[in-house]
């Protein structure tokens, strides 16, 4: 209670059953903070940390709030980055313990995980091959854990973490925010009544400006379909549950200007070919197209679907919402405040609590405290929530993605007897 009377926070009624929360990685996501300085895109005051600060407040999470990275020194970086930025009347301290506590230390993470205790949450948002070591980590110490996407890299570690979170009795989620979208999600729950899958494709781009930010990883450790088809990857796994699955994959890419841009081979942009069977017996297909080097235009990222079923077609822009602005310095922008909303309100107050961005991270906060008050169980919301048990699929199709890429075949997924994704040959 100490530490919570320090920060000025008023204590609401059930904060005593509220987690505290971990939050892996100090990048733009969770910062909004660069190796160059304050981000240039829509996530320059980033996403996770105000949410979890606004969540605290609400008394959503419990007193104790831990940012998580690699080096101490960038401590004073982001400490001043939230007091000069984050100016929100309502969001209370912006208060946070750092690991590690001196000098670089690329495993602060366990030291993280056991200042805090079984059933507090984490969010995971570092570079895609530290994901599977870090989620183990905190599943192991009994946290609820949610990870950017992609969770893991491998089929192999997504069953791994599964089986791990089973056994703890713990969540385990994928941030996917698309699902969270009014939009999108109205059209998911239309496309589950509109008969067989036939076609899908999708689009989605980050400009060449980004791969400034992620060249520490860019071709090296992730590529472009890791880090953006899992979006679209995800969102049709889920459109078609009960309805048909994926069976094969074939990708191709485009090369020559990222490698300009880093001075290593990358791919610009990648495209998985994925064959579905309905359940019915006949086939469909899909396209998910995702590239980091796009041109600057009136969007941060350009982001869109078409899905053709038996009864009908669906189409979304989640890009452009019908809201342009066009300002002296800056340019013209097509507007998406749906997403995450960095605009105060006329008190100067954070209202971003429904923008789907926020939403992502409260329903994965609600539910991980239902878990620990022993008034619902993980499985009780894999037909709701991205958990790892019911995005399997997503993670065989994109490593069969990357294995078509590097092997320059097409990768089968295979299925056990009860229907469920077995490996890929």
């Amino acid at each position: 209670l100490s530490y919570q009377r320090s920060c000025g926070m008023k204590r609401s009624r059930g904060d005593a059953e509220a987690p505290n929360a971990i939050l892996f990685g100090t990048g733009e996501y969770t910062t909004g903070l660069t190796p160059s300085g304050q981000a240039k895109s829509d996530k320059s005051l980033g996403v996770v940390g105000v949410t979890f600060f606004d969540l605290r407040a609400r008394g959503k999470v419990g007193p104790r709030l831990a940012l998580v990275g690699t080096n101490a020194e960038k401590r004073a970086k982001i400490e001043e980055h939230f007091r000069e930025n984050l100016t929100f009347t309502n969001i209370g301290s912006k208060e946070f313990e750092f690991y590690p506590k001196e000098g670089r230390n690329a495993k602060a993470y366990v030291d993280a995980l056991q200042a805090f205790q079984p059933g507090d949450v984490c969010t995971v948002f570092t570079p895609d091959d530290t994901h599977f070591d870090i989620c183990k980590a905190a599943l192991e110490r009994g946290l609820h854990v949610l990870a950017t996407k992609p969770m893991v890299k491998s089929l192999a570690e997504h069953k791994e973490l599964v089986r791990i979170a089973r056994e703890k009795n713990v969540l385990l989620q994928i941030e996917v925010h698309k699902r969270f979208d009014p939009i999108y999600n109205d059209a998911r729950q239309r496309l589950q009544a509109l008969g067989d899958f036939g076609y899908f494709t999708s689009f989605m781009s980050q400009p060449k400006i980004q791969l400034e930010t992620f060249k520490d990883w860019a071709g090296l450790s992730s590529d472009i379909s890791y880090y953006l088809n899992s979006h679209h990857v995800d969102f049709h796994v889920w459109a078609m549950q009960g309805i048909a699955k994926p069976v094969s994959v074939y990708a191709t890419a485009s090369t020559g200007v990222a490698e300009k841009i880093l001075g290593r081979a990358c791919e610009d942009t990648i495209t998985l070919n994925v064959t579905w069977r309905n359940n019915s017996g006949s086939t469909g297909h899909a396209l998910y197209t995702s590239s980091w080097v796009a041109s600057k235009s009136d969007v941060h990222s350009q982001q869109r679907f078409f899905c053709q079923m038996a009864k009908a077609e669906v189409t979304v822009d989640q890009a452009h919402r019908g809201y342009f602005v066009a300002e002296d310095g800056v340019g013209f922008s097509s507007c998406n405040p749906l997403f995450i909303r960095n605009k105060p309100d006329s008190m100067g107050r954070y209202v971003g609590q429904g923008c789907y961005g926020y939403i992502s991270f409260d329903r994965f906060v609600d539910a991980a405290t239902a878990v620990r008050q022993g008034t619902a169980k993980p499985a009780d919301f894999d037909s709701e929530l991205p958990t790892g048990a019911s995005t399997v699929q997503v993670t065989a199709i994109l490593e069969a993605g990357r294995r078509s890429l590097d092997e320059a075949r097409v990768v089968k997924i295979l299925y056990d007897d009860a229907g469920e994704v077995d490996r890929l040959e």
